[in-house]
Parts: C-alpha cells; structure tokens; sequence
C-alpha cells in the first residue's frame, strides 16, 4: 500500500481519550499525542495490549496488528483545535482503530491524499 496523509483535527484536545483507559492517551500536550500515535502505528504494543483484553484473544487476526515502521505523526495546536498529520502506509481501517483506543471519537477526519 502506498503511502498516505491523514489529515486529522481535534476540537477538545482536554476530551481526547479512549473509553479504556487501559489503552487511553494519558498525555497532556499534541506532542505527547503524537508521540503515543507513533507508537501504536509502528509497534505491536497498543495492539497487543488491546488483544490481551480479549475474551478469545487467539481469535483475533493477527492482520488487526499490523504496523509501519516508517509512519509518522506530527500534532499542533491551533488557536482552538489540535491537527494532526499522519503518514502511514497502513490502511485507514488500521488507523482509526488505534485512534479510537488512544482517543475515542474526538477526532474528524479532514483530508487524505497520497504521499
């Protein structure tokens, strides 16, 4: 798959956190965001985690972990509203998957394009 951008915005940055909060961005500023996105879209470890939490968790596919050892996050804050860039070549499926952990639904997605 080829390397796309997500362009993404965060209205109430003091919100965004998943429902779990075993899996739930704990951090307080964009660039801890995304530090923890990095993280979750190139290692196996917030997936992992997630799946341990299974009631079958060797049922879960394995293709759910996938990673991008090149994907990168950059966060910034705005005026009201935090934006987020991601560059990864996983699927979108992968990505809002791993935002909805760390964030829940408090993120819009604005823009995708190639990269």
């Amino acid at each position: 798959m080829p390397t796309m951008i997500y362009l993404l915005r965060i209205d109430d940055f003091a919100a965004a956190h998943g429902v779990d909060p075993d899996l739930a961005f704990a951090g307080a500023s964009p660039e801890a965001l995304a530090a923890a996105l990095t993280d979750a879209l190139r290692t196996p470890a917030l997936f992992e985690h997630w799946r341990g939490k299974q009631d079958e968790p060797d049922k879960v596919p394995a293709t759910l972990g996938a990673t991008d050892a090149t994907a990168r996050v950059r966060a910034a804050q705005h005026d009201l509203y935090v934006e987020v860039e991601v560059r990864t070549r996983l699927p979108h499926a992968l990505l809002k998957q791993r935002l909805d952990w760390l964030i829940g639904p408090h993120w819009t997605l604005r823009d995708v394009r190639a990269g």
